[in-house]
Order: structure tokens, then sequence, then C-alpha cells
């Protein structure tokens, strides 16, 4: 089981940067791939990021070049830095986990809104 706790959403003007965190429990945090999805008002969750266990990563077209993935092992922590935040990244975000060798994401946070405004 694990457990995963966004931080650091907020408001933000387009063009502006922000960093979510997504704290993870477990001491096997190494071997879960991690991602990031969202959802805006009206519309389905949508996937933004992912990063492997090994450190490859993977993004939605929206999100390339503007966002960047990491992760902390020590730390059981992954980040997503947005920069160049438009209207259209406003979204409710949510961290998720899944085990290695498993399709789709088992564990989800509680999400992080994101607001930017024009």
């Amino acid at each position: 089981q694990v457990q995963l706790v966004e931080s650091g959403g907020g408001l933000v003007q387009a063009g502006g940067t922000l960093r979510l965190s997504c704290a993870a429990s477990g001491r096997t945090f190494e071997f879960y791939d991690m991602g990031w999805f969202r959802q805006a008002p009206g519309k389905e969750r949508e996937f933004v990021a992912a990063i492997r266990w090994s450190g490859s990563t993977t993004y939605a077209d929206s999100a390339k070049g503007r966002f960047t993935i990491s992760r902390d092992n020590a730390k059981t922590t992954v980040y997503l830095q947005m920069n160049s935040l438009k209207p259209d990244d406003t979204a409710i975000y949510y961290c998720a986990a899944k085990r290695v060798g498993v399709s789709k994401f088992e564990y989800w946070g509680q999400g992080a809104q994101v607001t930017v405004s024009s």
C-alpha cells in the first residue's frame, strides 16, 4: 500500500511557474513508476507526465517543453515543475503510483488545485 500526498498547488498568472510535490509513503518507492494526471472542470482526467523507476520520462504533448517530472528516491518524493503556465493548465493535479510491471496506476493522491489566471 502506498499513500500519496500532493502539495504546491495554487493560483498563478499566465506565464508563471509552480512546482508540485508528491510525498509517498512506503519503503520501496524506488520500485514504483510515478505519474502526474490532471482533471479540468467538465473534462476527463488526462495524463500529464510519468517517470519510471529507472528514471526515464514520458510527457503528454501539452506538457512537453514546459513541464519537467523528476523524483528523489531518498525523499520518496516526485515533483512536477511547471513553467510557462497557461489558463488551459487550470485543473486538479493528481499524483499516481504503480508497481513496476503493472499496467495501470494503482494508487492516487487527493489532488492539488492549480489555477492559472489570464
